[in-house]
Parts: structure tokens; sequence; C-alpha cells
């Protein structure tokens, strides 16, 4: 079965042999009877040698870029049929050049190298064959299987090795200076991708991640409708978790694997569909919806509704926030929901309620607004007391909103403090939490509506669905 797949991936590679070997085999007969010698071990090396030129070296219908060579460690050398078939390939042609020649050593350090400037050369033509480390490894030990078989057999028969000594200063000059070329050529030609870690890696993708993407379809109908059809998933490794990103006929949503927690979605039709729904009917949708996919960030929430435009294709941006002894927990969860009652978009932030200190009497919201212009601007027209991560440490933490740059000033000691940041920049909540929405008026009243028309992004999440006109 692997010989029949071996020959089907190389087109006409039994005509080619046997032309091949037909003249290889010619030539070298007429030679060895010019010469007065035995033909038999000539013709069949010149045989082995002509199959393994074809099956190596004659162009196929699949490989890698020109210029690339498979650098991962060979460590299906032994269970991969591929490889078992090298290693059955240069066996004879070796064993024979030793049987002919009797320089065991000679034999084997030309045989390496030749596996490897046929890799070589594999690489930087347009054959359509792959170059492997791991073909190297399995040619080379096929060579040494060869060599080693028919010294052996020598050994057996009483037939001496032609100057052993000799033989060992040819080997190791050949090895040098080919190892050397090849080196050069490698470095100079090659760029190497490590297939083997690559494929692993996607084995280990989908194995972590099996059954994600049924359920984020299942999620997908709930929120855009009966008959959504998927069209593309990507995954993102995040800690422990996964990140699924699905992509459908009517929207992308994506969620958390294994914990089959949602983070957001978005409609491909942003446009506000014409209805009746009123403000607490939409509030009812979400809070629906929410019991079923996101019942801790309900739970002990203040829901708020407000209308995004005008007119009968207006829609109601519907937000949940919780406040814990007057602190705006990190926690978000916001919809955006026509008239005709459906959603839009979401976007949830599931961070886990922390217990920072509690504030002082002496920094207010008061306070706060008025601190001194050179150490925190104008005025602020408002500021809102929120839990944020600074240091690494939960701590609560006033917002003034009424500067250019948000201002923050440590609830306790009442000095100005920077939210931790991400590599990315952006100020979150907390390692291996989700962020934190930012948007100023969404921290400031509960609520995220951007310019008219729009829902406020949420920290560096999809910005929710924009209600198209």
């Amino acid at each position: 079965m692997v010989i029949r797949a071996s020959i089907g991936a190389v087109p006409g590679l039994i005509p080619s042999f046997l032309i091949l070997a037909g003249v290889l085999a010619g030539i070298t007969a007429l030679i060895s009877r010019a010469r007065n010698r035995p033909l038999l071990l000539p013709v069949l090396l010149a045989t082995c040698t002509a199959a393994l030129c074809t099956v190596t070296l004659l162009p196929g219908a699949a490989g890698m870029t020109v210029g690339q060579c498979d650098t991962g460690l060979p460590v299906h050398v032994f269970t991969s049929s591929s490889s078992l078939l090298n290693i059955g390939l240069f066996i004879p042609p070796a064993a024979l050049s030793t049987l002919l020649f009797r320089r065991p050593a000679t034999v084997a350090a030309v045989f390496v190298l030749f596996s490897g400037l046929i890799e070589f050369i594999q690489s930087v033509t347009s054959l359509g064959r792959s170059c492997t480390v791991t073909d190297v490894v399995a040619n080379s030990i096929g060579a040494l299987v060869g060599v080693g078989g028919a010294a052996v057999w020598l050994g057996i028969g009483g037939r001496a090795l032609r100057r052993p000594l000799r033989d060992f200063a040819w080997a190791a000059g050949i090895a040098l200076a080919g190892s050397a070329a090849l080196a050069y050529g490698f470095n100079s030609q090659v760029t190497g991708v490590n297939v083997v870690a690559i494929d692993d890696s996607r084995r280990a993708v989908v194995d972590a991640t099996e059954g994600s993407d049924t359920w984020l379809s299942a999620e997908a109908e709930a929120v855009f409708g009966t008959g959504t059809r998927s069209t593309g998933t990507q995954v993102e490794k995040d800690g422990s978790r996964w990140k699924i990103i699905a992509s459908t006929d009517r929207g992308t949503i994506s969620g958390w694997w294994p914990d089959r927690t949602l983070e957001w979605a978005s409609a491909s039709d942003q446009h506000g569909d014409a209805g009746t729904l009123t403000a607490a009917q939409a509030g009812g949708v979400a809070r629906s919806f929410a019991r079923t996919h996101f019942p801790d960030s309900l739970a002990g929430s203040d829901q708020t509704v407000r209308t995004l435009d005008d007119g009968p294709h207006a829609a109601y941006l519907v937000t949940y926030r919780r406040h814990r002894q007057g602190v705006l927990m990190p926690m978000r969860l916001d919809f955006t929901i026509t008239r005709s009652g459906r959603i839009i978009g979401f976007t949830s932030e599931a961070v886990r309620d922390p217990v920072p200190p509690r504030a002082t009497v002496t920094v207010t919201g008061t306070t706060a607004r008025r601190q001194p212009a050179k150490t925190a601007g104008a005025e602020a027209a408002s500021a809102q007391l929120l839990a944020r991560q600074v240091g690494g440490q939960w701590r609560p933490v006033w917002l003034r909103s009424a500067s250019a740059a948000p201002v923050w000033l440590d609830g306790v000691t009442g000095q100005r403090v920077a939210p931790d940041k991400w590599p990315d920049g952006q100020a979150r909540s907390a390692p291996g939490q989700l962020p934190c929405g930012l948007s100023l008026l969404a921290l400031l009243v509960g609520t995220g509506p951007g310019p008219r028309g729009a829902a406020e992004p949420v920290g560096d999440r999809q910005p929710q669905p924009l209600l198209g006109r």
C-alpha cells in the first residue's frame, strides 16, 4: 500500500525507472565487459541507483515551498511509513557497493552525503518534493544497514576489505569536504521550517478544542437565528483556555473553551429593524438571554437601557453593571437590540468581583473632581469610584472624566496612579482576566454609548455593532 501510494504521488515513476535503469545497466555492462569484470554486481548496482534517483528526484505532485526544508527532529523515523520506505530504498545500493568495492567506510560516507545532496536538490528546485531532516536520517540509516550487512557478509565469506586504513582516511576526507559543502549550501540557500513541531502543535490544538466548533455554532444560532451557517473558525491560546472565534453567514461570535462562556458577538446586518419593541421589552430580551448565557454577570447587576438613534429603525443599548460597597466592579455586559427584538451584538467581560480596600472618607468624589490643575488638569464634571488593578493589587480608584486623558486617583491615598497595563498598552483588570472597558462614559454612568448610532467598544475587544443606515 505504501509503495502504491508512493508510485501514485510521482507520475511516470515506473516508465522513468525502466528507461533510466536500462540506460545505466547497459552502460555498466559494456564497461564491465570491456574490462573483463563480472557483470552481476555492477548491473544490479546500476539498477538500484536508477531506482534511487527516480524515486527521490523525479518531479512529484507534493512538496514544500522552494528554498525550505523541514528541520524538525526525526522523532517518527521508525514509525512513519515514508521513512521506512526510505530506509529500505538505501539498503540495496549501499550493500551492493560494499560488496563490489569492499571499502565500507568510504561507501557509507558517500551514501550519507548523497542523501543530503538529494534533500538539498529537492529544497532548491521546483520538483514538487519535500526536503526533510527525517528523510536524511532515514536514508543514512538505510545506507549504514546496507554497508554493515555487506561487511559482515564479506567477513563470513572470507573476503578481506581493501586497505582499511586508506578506506577510513578516504571516508574522513569525503565526509569533511562533503559536509562543509552541504552546510554552506543549506545555510545560504535554504530556510529551515520545523514541520514536525507545527504538525504536533496543530494536532494538540485539534485535540484540546474538540467539540468547541459544535458548541459555538449552536450559540451562533441562539444569537443570530436558526439556520445560521458557520463559514470558519479561529483558535487562539490564552493561558489554560482557548479563545474560539466563529465566522458565520450572519455574523461573528467569540467564546472561551473549555469554559463554554461567550465573550462577544456582532451581526453582519447592522441596520436597525422596524418594530414596536419598547425599552422595557428590550431589557427583557437582554435579561432572558443573560439568564441562560451570563448568569454570573446578571446576578446583583443593575440594568440600564438607552436608545440609540431615533425613528422606527432605532435600537436599544442594554448594559449591566455591578457595584459593591459603592465601587464599580470590573464586570461588563452590554447588548445592542433592535426594535424587532433582534440581538445585533453583545460584549461580555466576565471578571470575578474583586475585594479592594475600602476607600477612605477623605478621598471623595468631590475631592477627586477638585484636584489641583497642576496635578490632574481642570476640574472634572464627575468622577467614578471603581475597582482597578494597581501594581498587581486591587484598589478603589477614582476616574476623572474631564481631561484629555483618563486621570486615575487612588481612593485610599488620593495619589495619582496608573492601572496595570498589558503588553498591548491596554489597561486591564488583572493578568489572566478579561479586560475592562475603559470608555469614560461607560465607567461614569454605567452605560457605553459611543457616537450617535453606535455602541461603545469595550477595551480591546470587538467593537459593539454599529446601528447602520
